[in-house]
């Protein structure tokens, strides 16, 4: 062990008592912070979980998610299942614990693709303005234009279909919002005094937008990243039940509620757990989101508000 060890492991302690300190100050701020942190607690541990599985080859219950079992096809809900099998006899349960990591995957990686690309964009456009913000306002209206599933339909499917295609479509489609978000609170930002002390010590414009706007419009990217989760899982399943997203035997939940549509209504159990697993998750992030936006800067929800 060398002599920096003890002090980088002090600073990962520190640090990470930070996190615990500011996640149950959070929590403690209202009623709708504490379901929302329990319920997306819940949800990260569950994909961290199905990760672990996956990379390690163990299943979270007595069944594997993509093993056959014909004897036991269609299983109703009962104390073996408890959420009942598939056509070819998959745990159900099995499948949604299991495929959880795969739903979260793509909504993590989608939003951080498109957060970092509409940040930039947002940023620069909102602080050079002129010739530059006209550019990029009209390439991010371009893609506004479209309706947001169609438009990812179109990419994936041009794509060949997949889970890589996929995200690439999504975070297509969603980062023209971030870039919308960030420009307008940079407009309003950039001609404030503290902008204007900086630029007048001589600030480079590169320090400028991402050493002293950057940190300003943070709170608005969490919060706008934390309400998308939601929407980017109902739309990956959307384009995992038109046949465009994870491919089977991937037990991911909109392919799932797709498998389920040849069973109904007799097997009512396909579709309504995978269905309340992206319900649950999506109302946890909603919640998260709009908790964040009143604890962070309670400012941008007045703004929504009117008031």
């Amino acid at each position: 062990m060398t002599s920096t060890d003890p002090v980088v492991a002090f600073g990962s302690f520190r640090l990470l008592g930070s996190a615990i300190r500011g996640t149950t100050a959070f929590a403690k701020s209202s009623p709708q912070s504490m379901i929302a942190v329990m319920i997306v607690g819940l949800v990260v541990v569950m994909s961290l979980a199905s990760f672990a599985a996956h990379v390690f080859g163990f299943s979270l219950t007595n069944y594997n998610p993509i093993k056959m079992n014909i004897a036991a096809s269609l299983k109703a809900p009962s104390f073996d299942h408890w959420m009942g099998t598939d056509k070819i006899g998959r745990d159900t349960l099995a499948r949604i614990l299991g495929g959880a990591w795969i739903t979260m995957s793509i909504s993590v990686v989608v939003l951080a693709v498109a957060a970092v690309i509409g940040t930039t964009v947002g940023l620069v456009a909102g602080f050079f303005g002129g010739l530059i913000d006209e550019i990029l306002m009209r390439v991010t209206d371009l893609f506004l234009a479209f309706p947001a599933l169609i438009l990812a339909a179109a990419i994936a499917a041009t794509f060949g279909g997949g889970m890589g295609p996929t995200m690439t479509a999504l975070a297509a489609v969603f980062w023209p919002w971030y870039a919308r978000v960030i420009r307008s609170r940079v407009l309003s930002l950039k001609e404030q005094e503290f902008v204007s002390a900086a630029r007048a010590l001589g600030a480079s414009r590169t320090y400028l937008i991402f050493v002293t706007l950057l940190p300003m419009v943070w709170p608005l990217v969490l919060v706008q990243l934390t309400s998308d989760v939601g929407f980017v899982m109902l739309a990956s399943s959307g384009l995992s039940f038109l046949g465009l997203g994870a491919q089977p035997p991937a037990p991911e939940w909109g392919a799932m509620i797709f498998d389920s549509l040849a069973q109904q209504p007799r097997a009512w159990w396909l579709g309504v757990f995978p269905g309340a697993a992206i319900a649950l998750v999506a109302v946890g992030f909603n919640l998260l989101g709009d908790s964040l936006r009143d604890y962070l800067d309670p400012s941008l929800g007045a703004n929504e508000t009117g008031v």
